[in-house]
């Protein structure tokens, strides 16, 4: 069990996740660490922008924890915690579970706007 760091989650952010992390391959040697702990581990070197060699001792190994990250970044879990996180926080914020249309295309838009303005045809900024 790790100290209590500011990245670290709680229990029901936890909860509300861990039904996306994979379930242990068939016939493997059994987990020998909490996923709960791995979470925890990739949330610091993301949140303190440390490298994965600098996760403090009370952390399972780093080498394993970036297996854990760089496995669950190539079959899209990482992806699907992004969003139910992200879900999470804007319902914690009393905002819509995800962001509208407008909000989510404002960006673009604008930018599309700012390249049919130059008259050239060149985009602008090099886009």
């Amino acid at each position: 069990m790790s100290k209590a760091y500011p990245s670290n989650l709680t229990r029901d952010p936890y909860e509300f996740l861990s039904d996306l992390i994979p379930a242990a391959k068939p016939g493997g040697r059994p987990r020998t660490v909490e996923r709960w702990e791995v979470l925890n581990a990739i949330f610091y070197v993301l949140v303190e922008g440390v490298r994965w060699r600098s996760l403090p001792g009370d952390f399972p190994a780093w080498q394993t924890v970036y297996t854990y990250f760089r496995d669950w970044r190539k079959d899209g879990t990482w992806l699907q915690i992004h969003d139910h996180l992200r879900e999470w926080t804007r319902i914690e914020a009393e905002r819509q579970p995800s962001p509208t249309l407008r909000e989510a295309s404002y960006g673009s838009d604008n930018r599309q706007s700012k390249r049919q303005k130059c008259s050239h045809g060149a985009s602008i900024g090099g886009l």
